[in-house]
């Protein structure tokens, strides 16, 4: 595993602390740099007495703290984004700010240090925007249709002429939408929330039909890992979702058996077409079959994934406990 010594930006977030988990188990020295603006430090509550864990609170936007962040690191997984697609749309500038300025201030950081080799990068299906055709290979066009895509998509060109330039040798993975413990947006726990208000009904943003597919953090973290384990080129994209999908509405169904509802009324918002909101896709699938060439692929199917998230969020939220 090279140098076990990496920087995790964003690692108390949701996907970065179950990666700094990983990393600890398997004996790195980890650096975490959040800002928390949407992390919490309960998500590495659990570490705070290993010697191997470090964490700074600290904004990549200030240029001094992605550079402090650097020191003897080797290896950097940029997991720090705001993940909130919806807000994109109405609050643009803080995907600007969070997602491709703190971006953008690492990649200088990483220039001037000199002693990073490997950089790691979260993007997002997003990319893609409403695709011509499902399952989605690496290689279809990129045409996102939200703020939030396009900022994964402006971090992914920077990322790729930095490596170019400057000798980096850089992976982009284009995740679906991963779900599991200590999630705090997306459907999923937004489905949950509502749900835990008003038990006899059910708001869904959409007409029920939008598809996705749905990859557990375990499976998520497994292929991060593995991606890092084949790093070659100065810059490879890969997918990494799951081999099937669900509709919205089946998503809704899950959720309401998992917590033993019944005669659940769904109310529907949607805008032209069907979509939830403005930037929303209303399809979208990944192609892994390049995940699948390097030796991953998931153990959870969606069903079992949203399942599995569901009952760890409820657990999360002591009130369901007993539901669940």
């Amino acid at each position: 595993m090279r140098n076990k010594s990496a920087l995790i930006t964003g690692g108390a977030g949701f996907i970065g602390s179950h990666l700094t988990d990983t990393l600890l188990k398997d004996g790195w020295h980890v650096l975490v740099v959040d800002n928390l603006s949407t992390g919490s430090l309960k998500n590495l509550e659990r570490h705070r007495d290993n010697p191997n864990l470090k964490i700074m609170v600290g904004d990549l936007k200030d240029s001094k703290i992605a550079m402090e962040a650097l020191t003897n690191v080797e290896t950097v997984f940029h997991f720090a984004a705001n993940p909130e697609v919806r807000l994109s749309t109405t609050h643009p500038k803080i995907h600007f700010d969070e997602n491709i300025m703190a971006t953008f201030n690492l990649l200088e950081a990483i220039r001037q240090a000199g002693n990073v080799k490997y950089l790691i990068f979260a993007s997002s299906s997003s990319v893609y925007g409403e695709p011509e055709a499902i399952p989605v290979k690496e290689s279809s066009s990129i045409n996102p249709v939200s703020i939030y895509g396009a900022s994964k998509v402006a971090c992914e060109a920077f990322i790729v002429s930095y490596s170019r330039l400057y000798g980096l040798k850089s992976v982009a993975l284009r995740y679906a939408n991963v779900i599991g413990s200590r999630l705090n947006h997306g459907v999923i726990y937004d489905f949950i929330t509502k749900l835990m208000r008003n038990e006899g009904k059910l708001q869904i943003l959409g007409d029920g039909s939008q598809m996705r597919s749905f990859l557990h953090v375990d499976d998520a973290i497994e292929a991060t890992v593995k991606v890092y384990g084949n790093l070659n080129d100065s810059f490879e994209a890969y997918n990494v979702g799951n081999e099937d999908w669900l509709t919205v509405n089946d998503v809704a169904n899950i959720i309401v058996e998992v917590l033993g509802l019944s005669n659940i009324k769904y109310v529907f918002e949607s805008y032209l077409g069907g979509i939830g909101w403005l930037g929303d896709v209303k399809k979208i699938a990944l192609s892994v079959s390049k995940m699948r060439s390097v030796g991953w692929r998931p153990r959870y199917d969606s069903k079992t994934a949203v399942e599995l998230a569901a009952r760890a969020i409820c657990q999360e939220n002591l009130a369901w406990v007993k539901r669940t």
